[in-house]
């Protein structure tokens, strides 16, 4: 999947900027892969909780919330030109990839002409609109 200059790696668990990687535990992309395959809509915190973790979230749990900085944190300085994860206040979080600098550059580069053999073969292309 790759968004931004980011490339979601099923196979490894992890986000790679080239051949970079963000370093994600296991819930870290988890939540992710929730947020990216949203198709860019907002999931609530209690749905990403539900996803996530399994289970139904206790009221005042702040763990989605620390995650999410979590996995900004590490995004921000895989990729520092964009961001992705974006705040609904009182309602949640949506995957967008959009530049800092506001630029009309796309979500995603161009894809090539053939896909890259071997590991390579396993990302799965997501264009996002770059919107807030």
């Amino acid at each position: 999947m790759l968004a931004g200059q980011l490339t979601i790696r099923p196979d490894r668990f992890d986000a790679y900027a080239g051949d970079e990687p963000a370093g994600l535990s296991r819930k870290e992309y988890e939540l992710l892969r929730q947020l990216a395959s949203a198709g860019g809509r907002v999931l609530e915190r209690e749905q990403i909780y539900q996803r996530v973790w399994g289970y139904t979230m206790v009221r005042g749990d702040r763990s989605v919330d620390v995650f999410v900085r979590k996995l900004r944190t590490k995004l921000e300085k895989l990729s520092p030109e964009w961001r992705y994860v974006h705040t609904h206040f009182g309602i949640g979080y949506r995957f967008a990839p959009q530049r800092v600098d506001g630029g009309s550059g796309p979500a995603a580069p161009p894809p090539t002409a053939a896909p890259p053999s071997g590991a390579e073969d396993s990302a799965v292309r997501l264009d996002l609109a770059a919107t807030s």
